[in-house]
């Protein structure tokens, strides 16, 4: 499966970087688009794909779940995001997560959301196949440890 906690969005930075190294004040981060690496630092606003969580009316969605659904409908392949107004946008975003909160995720959202998948798309780093397969695994393996409400609520989400 897709590992996201090593794939970083980095505030003020475009594209996402893939987290090679760590270094005493910061991380060495390669650049998913240029492929050259560099220093981050620790005050640099960083999350990784996996914190990311998209608001719904309901409950908030993984990212990691709304890039599966994008997969689902492209078959992995990149999506055709650019020239696309708002309202094409918010259609695309109700196709693809219907009970997504229009009020708080924002056109500049489901750009970023489109960018970063066909980001990734390219990169041939859509892999949900060991998701999957988690579903047949036996009913006796370890549960994992549940998400308590208040670290769900320390999580990063775009807003």
């Amino acid at each position: 499966m897709m590992d996201l906690t090593k794939i970083l969005a980095i505030s003020g930075k475009p594209g996402l970087f893939l987290n090679i190294g760590q270094t005493k004040g910061g991380l060495i981060v390669e650049s998913l688009t240029e492929g050259k690496r560099f220093p981050v630092f620790a005050h640099e606003k960083m999350n990784s794909l996996a914190e990311i969580s998209v608001f719904t009316v309901d409950e908030d969605v993984a990212l990691i779940d709304v890039l599966k659904k994008i997969g689902e409908k492209y078959s992995n392949k990149p999506a055709i995001h650019s020239g696309l107004s708002g309202d094409q946008l918010k259609n695309f975003m109700k196709e693809v997560l219907p009970n997504y909160d229009p009020d708080r995720v924002y056109t500049s959202d489901i750009k970023k959301i489109l960018g970063w998948y066909n980001l990734l798309a390219e990169k041939e780093m859509l892999d949900f196949t060991e998701e999957d397969n988690q579903a047949d695994e036996p009913a006796n393996t370890k549960p994992e440890k549940p998400i308590d409400e208040e670290t769900k609520a320390d999580s990063p989400e775009i807003s």
